[in-house]
């Protein structure tokens, strides 16, 4: 009895420790918001977002502080964050939860450029909403880079705008840019 608890410890720990070692993290993630009109571009730049990938199981996770955005304007940090805008103080983050769906056709383990697909859920300003986006993967010997683009229609989650300033100087469609590059240590690879 006792030999088959220690072979269920030892099994566990194992199956524990693999797991563990084929999830890179990287906190110093970068998103980038560009929202284009006639009358007004607006720009911001996030450097605080914590990502995670899984190079076994291609389940990608990316967690964004949403008072973390830096404008070139003041104001415009301070619409940004309003109630009657973001209200980053009621929702604090926006997260991607999603996997890579053909990681079949990406190598992780091989130097190049892959293209892969993306596809999850995005949770912006409490409205949950499943994506799917291409995104871009660079391998070398030290870093998986990985750069996934987003267009971001704002109705789909509660952020529209009827009249008023607002109506004319945000576009209704936000383009997005998450980039992220994980450091490759000691990682499990699929075979």
């Amino acid at each position: 009895m006792k030999k088959i608890v220690m072979i269920i410890i030892v099994a566990a720990s194992v199956f524990a420790f693999t797991t563990e070692e084929s999830k890179l993290v990287n906190k110093t993630g970068h998103m980038h918001f560009y929202s284009h009109t006639d009358v007004e571009d607006i720009s911001a730049d996030n450097y605080k977002v914590v990502s995670t990938l899984n190079t076994t199981t291609g389940d990608i996770v990316v967690s964004v502080p949403m008072q973390a955005f830096e404008f070139k304007k003041a104001l415009m940090q301070k619409h940004y964050n309003s109630p009657k805008f973001l209200d980053t103080k009621q929702f604090p983050k926006a997260k991607f939860v999603g996997k890579i769906t053909n990681l079949s056709a990406v190598t992780l383990n091989v130097n190049g450029s892959y293209t892969a697909t993306v596809s999850g859920d995005l949770t912006l300003h409490g409205v949950t909403k499943s994506i799917t986006e291409s995104a871009t993967l660079n391998v070398t010997d030290k870093s998986i880079g990985v750069t996934l683009g987003l267009n971001i229609l704002l109705k789909d989650y509660n952020i529209a705008f009827e009249k008023g300033k607002p109506s004319t100087n945000i576009a209704k469609n936000v383009e997005a840019t998450f980039t992220s590059s994980f450091t490759k240590e000691e990682v499990t690879f699929p075979q």
